[in-house]
């Protein structure tokens, strides 16, 4: 058997020391061989008795514990009238493990927080100015009142997306195909020209992304303008006019074949 090397000061108490020998052994709590956990914890006792050791009481009546289950191991049992000897034990060593667990989260939340001064609670004297002349009535009525203000706000929050959410995915090639053949047949277009017509939201969402995306890929070009500045893309009346030389044409994120075979 491999010598114990174990300190009495390194455990906390009987269940600690049992603990360790457990996970020492790498055996589940729940089907403790009680006959080498047993013998371990007793070599344990005798070596620190040997040691002049101040052995604590526990200790000592936990081992006559650990004895009296490994004897009633020993014995035949019925196993359907009689309970596991060890049940008793095995419940107090995962409580005493849960503990032990929750000690460890703790005890860095100690360190952090000990160093520090709870403020007193102020006292909050009366106002002697206020005079209570509000009734009961009156009271409930501002109480419903903000109930149904924050109500309000909730549902607001709740039905700004709903609309769009529920309409359907238009997608943006679709839209690119239709600003192109509006560009080609006006030669010169706005950005008005381009998502007139667009009746639901999702709709003029994806123009305005088709717009963007020609743009970006140099397939349509700003027209100069005076009046154009970095901000230009923001006004309706911005015009656009067709890139017709496709070397400078960049690729898309978007799937742009079936435009490129109709060109």
């Amino acid at each position: 058997m491999e010598s114990i090397t174990y300190r009495l000061d390194q455990f906390e108490g009987p269940l600690d020391l049992l603990l360790t020998l457990i996970q020492k052994n790498k055996v589940s709590i729940t089907d403790i061989p009680i006959s080498l956990i047993c013998d371990q914890y007793v070599e344990y006792i005798a070596e620190a008795q040997k040691l002049d050791m101040d052995i604590a009481s526990e200790f000592i009546v936990m081992a006559s514990e650990l004895m009296l289950i490994k004897s009633r191991m020993l014995l035949p049992r019925d196993e359907e009238d009689e309970d596991d000897p060890r049940i008793a034990l095995t419940d107090a060593l995962l409580r005493y493990q849960q503990a032990k667990e929750a000690a460890a989260k703790l005890s860095p939340l100690y360190a952090y927080y000990s160093g520090r001064m709870v403020k007193d609670t102020d006292e909050i004297s009366v106002d002697k100015t206020y005079v209570q002349d509000q009734d009961v009535t009156s009271l409930c009525a501002a109480i419903r009142r903000i109930i149904a203000y924050n109500n309000a706000l909730e549902r607001a929050a709740t039905t700004s997306f709903t609309p769009m959410i529920s309409k359907p995915v238009i997608p943006v090639e679709i839209k690119i195909v239709s600003i192109l053949k509006t560009i080609e047949k006006k030669g010169i277009a706005t950005l008005e020209d381009l998502v007139i017509g667009e009746v639901t939201l999702p709709d003029l969402i994806a123009s305005f992304l088709g717009v963007l995306e020609l743009v970006k890929i140099r397939k349509l070009l700003v027209e100069d303008d005076e009046k154009s500045s970095e901000n230009a893309l923001l006004s309706l009346s911005t015009r656009f006019i067709l890139n017709t030389d496709d070397s400078t044409v960049g690729e898309s994120e978007y799937d742009l074949s079936a435009i490129n075979g109709e060109e």
